[in-house]
């Protein structure tokens, strides 16, 4: 278990919580500080808010097991071990946890508990390592599967990549899996905005990183009109992100002590603010009573901040 030298700022404001834009200065609470709710993962991922358990859930990758976080006593136990390596998680309409698998599957966890596969394999061929995943407002359930898992990372994961690096989208009425897109370096984290009009995506293997947008069609199937939103420029690492209510990104960030944390841009693709933190932010997601708590899974630590927005239903 690593642990973090961290220490929670006694000043208000945070001065880690910087503005870039004065955009910035309308969603930071002068009384809200940056604060550690866990330490001790491996490398943290794929925070998603359950309300009405008043919880969050969160992956370790590497550590082939999934956390739980208690809202009311701050208590963390342990929520699925073994995993399948789990990375990004979500809740589909019906509240069901969705979870992408490094070990190669997207599968829902049941009200009961059991566990529904959802996808495994596309044209007969396995599934790289499914990452990040999001839920449309029509059920559908949008994933992304670079080859990250197939790097050896794992004990008895040496296998092949059969399937080129894709988007997928799995039919909420019927479950069938369809081909988003296919021409994306290493998609990465993915995130629709407000009105569902745009799908957002992180290109992770392309120098510099960027989050590319696509146009949603009406039918809400497809895909069009790629375009670079952000472009992360040296050192700037986007991986997990979610949108807020005004269609601003809080995206993960980092890999230099200066780019630790939460890079948030505008819908337009400016930075506006960031939130410093002590290691690298892979993934974040918004919860608590009102939705403006936002959850940040860093590589060993879990944080959170109160934000004066919500996150995009």
């Amino acid at each position: 278990m690593s642990e973090v030298t961290w220490s929670p700022s006694l000043r208000y404001p945070d001065p880690s919580i910087v503005a870039l834009d004065p955009r910035f200065k309308k969603y930071h609470m002068p009384l809200s500080n940056v604060e550690r709710l866990y330490t001790g993962t491996q490398w943290g991922e794929g925070p998603v808010y359950f309300g009405d358990m008043r919880c969050l859930i969160w992956s370790d990758v590497p550590a082939d097991r999934m956390y739980k976080w208690d809202e009311e006593t701050g208590a963390v136990s342990i929520f699925r071990k073994p995993s399948n390596h789990g990375n990004g998680n979500t809740r589909d309409r019906q509240g069901r946890l969705i979870t992408c698998e490094h070990l190669g599957r997207v599968v829902r966890t049941e009200i009961d508990g059991t566990i529904t596969v959802l996808a495994e394999k596309f044209n007969g061929k396995r599934l790289n390592s499914p990452n990040d995943v999001v839920v449309k407002s029509d059920g559908s359930i949008w994933f992304t599967d670079p080859p990250f898992g197939l790097l050896g990372n794992y004990e008895g994961d040496k296998r092949d990549a059969e399937l080129p690096m894709s988007v997928y989208r799995i039919d909420g009425t019927t479950g069938a899996l369809s081909l988003i897109a296919d021409d994306i370096n290493a998609p990465n984290g993915l995130a629709f905005s407000p009105d569902e009009t745009k799908l957002y995506v992180v290109e992770s293997r392309a120098d510099p990183r960027r989050i590319l947008s696509f146009d949603v069609a009406a039918s809400g199937d497809k895909i069009s009109n790629r375009k670079i939103l952000i472009d992360a420029g040296p050192g700037g690492t986007p991986d997990g992100f979610r949108v807020d209510i005004d269609g601003n990104l809080w995206c993960g960030w980092g890999m230099t002590p200066e780019l630790d944390g939460v890079r948030v841009f505008s819908p337009e693709g400016d930075p506006i603010g960031h939130i410093h933190l002590p290691e690298r932010c892979a993934n974040v997601c918004f919860g608590g009573k009102k939705r403006n708590r936002l959850f940040m899974a860093a590589a060993h630590s879990l944080y959170s901040l109160y934000v004066n927005t919500q996150g995009a239903t």
